[in-house]
Formats: structure tokens, C-alpha cells, sequence
């Protein structure tokens, strides 16, 4: 019998795999948290974290404390109501066994005990007791105190309950993530995390979020742990004037909308800034970040829209004759929050970050409609300056129509209309296709010689690119190193929606010399991605190249050393005085192609640093800081951070 017949022949009932319990989660954690690498650690802490803000949504809780421990565990405690401890009906078991070890089960289907909740699309805290090595729950209510222990999602023992005269209420949920899923490892970013608990603080005006890392209290002189404390009365007007801390507002309020419509609830902040080139809109749908969009954005574009140009005709801005003002023109300038709750809220998307609840346009629209017109009544000038800017914008704008319509022309299919200075690769499938941006053609010469012609293109660009941050949309297009990365890699018009298939290359790497210049060419490279086209950094296209900067020498024998660590720990497995020789790599055009290939730019040995935006806000804050018009912000910034810097490394 062949090989297939015997593997055909022994196909049957036993061969039906039953997975139990959290048994899938653990065979198939990507599944259910994306990914076991970063991303997938940190959404644990998410998860839990959710739980105890539904509590706060729903009235029930003013205080989360989330505590990172010397053990690498992490601790997230709230004071609201606690999770049930009775036995559920179905399960036989206590409410809080079930819903620890029962997938999809809680209070936030159908008519349970949530009216709203956010969460990470219902993964559940039964997701997150299957992929730690242990969990603890210690739950108080109703007079007492209960607790139980889980490993690896089994428990151990029943649950334990005992009289509490403390009068307290509330979770605390403590689990050390499981090494043998984390394969990467599970220690736990203290800046990623810090991001989105401020996020879920601004998102949540009035709750209360205590962040404590215990692991610093071992490095820190005190001996005491770090700790921040997040609590936004004002919630997401906060969250635009903190945004805006560094710009120029051009009006002093921030305009507000808190409204419900059938059950929907819509929050909203907007403030024009007059030394901004491009709109900043975060979009929420039950605190989850919609970085993809969807329908409660579209609502607000629209309205923004019509309500504008209304008052521009109103106000005598616009003629009869005159066409609308567009859209990218209205909202050039603005940062803004829109922030909704859904009862179902339904997600799109590969990444499940895009709201498709049709409903939900319509009532974006209608509320934020109806406060805006009502305040822009009561404050014309501050519908003057708004109506002004974007007039300005629509006027830059039409002064670059040509070359924006030249952009918009070129087929990313015929190579005629591409860059000349473009070096393309063989391949049209964007999915398997990498682009080189590089500085100046030396560089783009050994890359273009090293590279692999099959699937990778070079693309030089000559000197320092606009610094977008500070430049309006006629300079943007008339620049030829600007029209070289647009139609280079297929970005089409800035303020359009971002459009995959028009993209020619699935990977965009930034290589540039490892000096001041090249860093800072880096950056303007970066602020043009962020500022054009941001899909570009949250859908994980954008990639940093890590070239070295040694080659040690000795005999036959040599080693590429990509820091000073590197280079210290090669210099010391030499024996004593020793011969050998250091090449320093001033720049990349010092490297012959082949040397080139090997250490930076053949996938089987080459180190990328994908670029990620975790805290967009903050992120958009930044760039203003450090690429906008303020030069004390900026000089503020260098110096409060200069102490994280080796100065001796730097290539001067």
C-alpha cells in the first residue's frame, strides 16, 4: 500500500481532534490574542484592564490600580462591584470559575450586566488564565472575601470564601504569562502600557488609573517603585489639549459634544491649531482604538463638512458661484477625538479596528451637527478664524492641482512614469516586494549593485526631503524628491483614504548612514510618512535598516559589530594584545555591494526594526516637538531626556 492510501486508510474517527476547556486557546493562541510576540503579551494586561473599566461605564467602579511585580507578573485591581461567586446554572460550578475557565462566557452577552462594554472584541479573561502559568482571582462582595488559583487555565482547588469586615468591593486578577507561549519573552514594556492606560483614562473622564512597576524599585536609589496616576476630569477635551500642548490653538475653547441617540452615545472634541498642515482624528468605538476607521468617522468628516461650508455661505466666505470648500481643506489644522458607545458594535477589517455599524454614522452626524452648529451660532469668531485657515488651505491647494493631478495620473503600472532614479525589482506582487529609500546615489549605488533584483528595489534620495511638518500642500507637490517616494511607492493624494492595492511595495526600509545627518534624515523621512499617509507606520509597512558600524579584522577571519556593545564584547573573546583590525563604517557608501548584501539587506542575516505606533496621541505630540515651528519645546525635550543618552557614541 502506497504512503497516501495508508494515510487515506488511516483517517477516521480517532483522528478527529476534541480540543476541551481552554485547550484551543493554548493550541492556537494567535487565535485569539493576534500574535505571541509583544503585541499578544501586553494584551493580557488589555484584557483585564477592560474588565474592570466596563465596571466604571457601567457606574459600578471610580478606581483601577494595574501593578507590574518584581516577578514578572502583572496585577489589576478595581472597586467595583466583583465578579459573582454564586454557582452558575448551566455550568454547575461558581459564576467566577466559569467565566475563568469557559470561553466566551461573562456579563457582556445579551442581556447581562453590561450595557456598553469595550474589551478586545470579547477574547474574555478565560483567554488570559489559559496562556499564563498561573493566575489568582481575589474577589470581595457581599461581606465576603473569595479567592481561587489557576495554573496553565486548570484550577487548583475550589474556590476558597471567608467573612471580610473591610467593606470593600472589587477584582484583583494577578497572572504571570506563560514562557512556553511567550516564546519572546514576558517582561512587560512600561511605556506601552502607560500609553494606553492614559488612553483608557482620557477615554473615561472622572476613572481614576494608578500605574506601579515594582521592578523599578530594585534600580531606583529610593528603593521605591514608579508610579503614575492617571485621572482626566475633563476627559477627552484633555485628551485634545494635551495633543495640542505644543501648537498654536486657533481658538481658545475646545468644542464639546456629549449626547445619546438610540442607545448610542457620542462623545467629541475639536480644536482647530493654526501652525498645522494636516487633521490629527482618533477615532474610539467602546475605547478600542479604530485606527482602520469606520462609520462613526465617516459621520464626523461629513458633518464637519456640511456644517462648514454652511456657515461659510452664511457668513459670506463663499460665493454662490464658488464651489464647497473640501473636506481636507475644513479639517487642515484640526486635532480631535471622537469617542462613541455602541450596545453591539460590530468590527471590520483584517485587524478588527474598523466600526461597521451602519446606524451609527447617521447619529455621529445628527449630534455632533446639531452642538456645532449651536456653538458656531454663539461664537462667529471662532467660526471666522476655523472658515479663514481653511480657505487658505483650499487656495494652497488649488495651487498644487496640477502637480497633485500629475500624481494622481501616473499609472503605478507603466515603470515609464515612475521615478527615473528608481532601481525597481523584477517582481509586481507587492506582497513579496521591498523598497530601499537611501541618501544620496553612493549609497544608492552599492545598494543597487548588493541588492536582489527580484524583490527588492532602491529608490536614492538626494539630500535632506521637506521637513512636512511645517509645509503646506503646494510645497509638498512641487518637490522632486516629495514626487519621488509618492509615485515611487504608489501613495496617491494626501487626505485620501488609504488604499492597499495602490501600494507597490508591501515593505518600505529607511537605510540611511548611522551618523547625526543620516538620523536626522531618517526622521524627515518618517514625519512624511506620519503626517501623508499614517496607514503607512499602523499598518506595520515602515521598516528601519540596521546597518553596522564595524568590521573587526583578525587574520582571516572578521566580524561586523552593529554597536559599541557588539564591538566590546567581540574585542574581548581576543586573547590578550592580540592582532586584529577596526574598519569604522562612516556611511554606507563605504561598503562594497557584496558586503552590503550580507550585513544589511539579505533576509537570512539582516536585523530591521519595524516601526510601530503604539500611542498615536502621543506619537503626534512628539513629532510636533521635535519637527514643528516651537524651538523651546523642542530645546525643553533634548534637555529633559539628554540623561538617556550616550554622547560619547555619537558621530559628531
Amino acid at each position: 500500500m502506497s504512503e497516501a492510501n495508508k494515510v487515506s486508510a488511516a483517517y477516521g474517527a480517532e483522528q478527529i481532534q476534541v480540543l476541551e476547556g481552554l485547550e484551543p486557546v493554548r493550541k492556537r493562541p494567535g487565535m485569539y490574542i493576534g500574535t505571541t510576540g509583544p503585541r499578544g503579551l501586553h494584551h493580557l494586561v488589555y484584557e483585564v484592564v477592560d474588565n474592570s473599566v466596563d465596571e466604571a461605564l457601567a457606574g459600578h467602579c471610580s478606581e483601577i490600580l494595574v501593578h507590574l511585580g518584581e516577578d514578572g507578573s502583572a496585577t489589576v485591581s478595581d472597586n467595583g462591584r466583583g465578579i459573582p461567586t454564586d454557582v452558575h446554572s448551566r455550568t454547575g460550578k461558581s459564576a467566577l470559575e466559569t467565566v475563568m475557565t469557559v470561553l466566551h462566557a461573562g456579563g457582556k452577552f445579551g442581556s447581562g450586566g453590561y450595557k456598553v462594554s469595550g474589551g478586545l472584541h470579547g477574547v474574555g479573561i478565560s483567554v488570559v488564565n489559559a496562556l499564563s502559568e498561573w493566575v489568582e482571582v481575589e474577589v470581595r462582595r457581599q461581606g465576603q472575601v473569595h479567592h481561587q488559583r489557576f495554573e496553565r487555565g486548570v484550577p487548583i482547588g475550589s474556590l476558597v470564601s471567608e467573612p471580610d469586615s473591610s467593606g470593600r468591593t472589587g477584582t484583583t486578577v494577578s497572572f504571570k504569562p506563560d514562557i512556553e507561549i511567550f516564546s519572546g519573552g514576558i517582561a512587560f514594556d512600561y511605556h506601552t502600557l502607560s500609553g494606553r492606560l492614559r488612553e483608557l483614562a482620557y477615554l473615561n473622564g472622572g476613572v481614576k488609573i494608578v500605574f506601579r512597576d515594582e521592578r523599578e524599585a530594585a534600580r531606583s536609589p529610593s528603593g521605591e517603585a514608579h508610579e503614575e496616576i492617571y485621572l482626566y476630569e475633563g476627559g477627552i477635551k484633555e485628551y485634545v489639549a494635551y495633543m495640542n500642548t505644543d501648537k498654536d490653538p486657533l481658538h481658545p475653547d475646545i468644542i464639546y459634544v456629549n449626547s445619546e441617540k438610540d442607545g448610542v452615545q457620542v462623545e467629541a472634541a475639536l480644536q482647530w491649531c493654526v501652525d498645522a498642515y494636516s487633521d490629527s482624528i482618533l477615532g474610539f468605538a467602546n475605547n478600542i482604538r479604530t485606527v482602520d476607521g469606520g462609520t462613526h468617522i465617516e459621520g464626523l468628516k461629513t458633518v464637519l463638512t456640511r456644517t462648514l461650508n454652511t456657515f461659510a455661505r452664511k457668513r459670506g466666505k463663499r460665493k454662490e458661484a464658488e464651489g464647497n470648500l473640501a473636506g481636507e481643506n475644513i479639517r487642515e489644522g484640526l486635532t480631535a477625538v471622537l469617542s462613541v458607545k455602541v450596545p453591539e458594535p460590530e468590527f471590520e477589517g483584517q485587524t478588527k479596528t474598523k466600526l461597521g455599524n451602519t446606524e451609527v454614522r447617521g447619529i455621529v452626524d445628527n449630534l455632533v451637527g446639531e452642538a456645532l452648529s449651536e456653538y458656531l451660532e454663539f461664537n462667529p469668531g471662532v467660526i471666522d478664524l476655523i472658515l479663514e485657515k481653511a480657505i487658505q488651505a483650499f487656495n494652497a491647494a488649488e495651487a498644487a492641482r496640477r502637480a497633485r493631478e500629475l500624481v494622481r495620473r501616473k499609472s503605478v503600472l507603466e515603470s515609464s512614469t515612475l521615478p527615473g532614479k528608481l532601481a525597481d525589482c523584477s517582481s509586481r506582487d507587492p506582497r513579496e516586494s521591498e523598497i530601499y529609500i537611501v541618501e544620496g546615489d553612493s549609497a544608492g549605488g552599492s545598494a543597487k549593485q548588493g541588492r536582489d533584483r527580484r524583490f527588492q528595489a532602491i529608490l536614492p534620495l538626494r539630500g535632506k526631503i521637506l521637513n512636512i511638518e511645517k509645509t503646506d500642500d503646494a510645497k509638498i507637490y512641487k518637490n522632486t524628491e516629495i514626487q519621488a517616494l509618492i509615485t515611487g511607492l504608489g501613495l496617491g493624494i494626501k487626505g485620501e483614504d488609504f488604499n492597499e492595492s495602490a501600494l507597490r511595495y508591501h515593505r518600505i526600509v529607511i537605510m540611511t548612514d548611522a551618523d547625526v545627518d543620516g538620523a536626522h534624515i531618517r526622521t524627515l523621512i518618517l514625519t512624511f510618512f506620519f503626517r501623508y499617509q499614517r496607514m503607512l507606520l499602523e499598518g506595520g509597512y515602515i521598516y528601519i535598516a540596521c546597518p553596522p558600524l564595524y568590521k573587526v579584522e583578525r587574520g582571516k577571519n572578521h566580524t561586523y559589530c552593529y554597536n559599541e556593545q557588539d564591538l566590546k564584547k567581540t574585542l574581548d573573546a581576543f586573547p590578550e594584545k592580540a592582532n586584529y583590525t577596526i574598519q569604522r563604517f562612516k556611511g554606507l557608501g563605504e561598503m562594497m555591494p557584496k558586503q552590503l548584501w550580507e550585513t544589511t539587506m539579505d533576509p537570512e542575516t539582516r536585523t530591521m526594526k519595524r516601526v510601530e505606533i503604539e500611542d498615536a496621541a502621543e506619537a503626534d505630540r512628539i513629532f510636533t516637538i521635535l519637527m514643528g515651528d516651537k524651538v523651546a519645546p523642542r530645546r525643553e525635550f533634548i534637555e529633559t531626556h539628554s540623561a538617556e543618552l550616550d554622547f560619547a557614541q555619537l558621530d559628531i
